[in-house]
């Protein structure tokens, strides 16, 4: 006969296994990340993110660039990625769109790679479209000396 503790544990093991197996499910379904709460605006109107803005300054060393675009409707998925019909080696030039970095090309062993690795792929786990709107939470960071605007 299993004890109470020991049927607790067994419950939340079982739930965080559950949850585990769905994350996976997920991240390997062909999920298309079109819209997200960051550039899809609020219920009480869009953002102000024009077609094309003036960089904006970073405010950290190695901070990922950022978008200076609408990314509204943007497809990346395990199969297309929207960013690289602009940004890839192949299109750039003709596009005007800055070239995707050499360090998107290399994996976590520091070897080149033919095509974008696949852990620099989801651009925008890194890359964040810049915008007008409010910030969310209140924040006291200051860039970094000589990074500010």
């Amino acid at each position: 006969m299993k004890s109470p503790v020991l049927k607790k544990h067994l419950s939340l093991w079982g739930a965080l296994l559950t949850l585990v197996v769905a994350s996976i499910a997920f991240a390997a379904s062909d999920v298309d990340l079109q819209k997200s709460p960051e550039v899809s605006g609020t219920a009480e109107g869009k953002v102000n993110m024009p077609k094309q803005q003036e960089k904006m300054a970073l405010n950290y060393v190695n901070q990922p660039p950022l978008i200076p675009h609408s990314i509204d409707g943007y497809q990346i998925s395990r199969n297309t990625n929207r960013c690289l019909q602009c940004h890839g080696v192949e299109h750039y030039r003709t596009t005007g769109a800055p070239r995707v970095s050499p360090t998107h090309f290399m994996d976590s062993d520091g070897k080149v790679l033919g095509e974008v690795s696949p852990r620099r792929y989801f651009c925008l786990q890194c890359h964040v479209p810049q915008t007008d709107a409010a910030p969310i939470v209140g924040n006291n960071f200051k860039p970094m000396p000589g990074f500010g605007h």
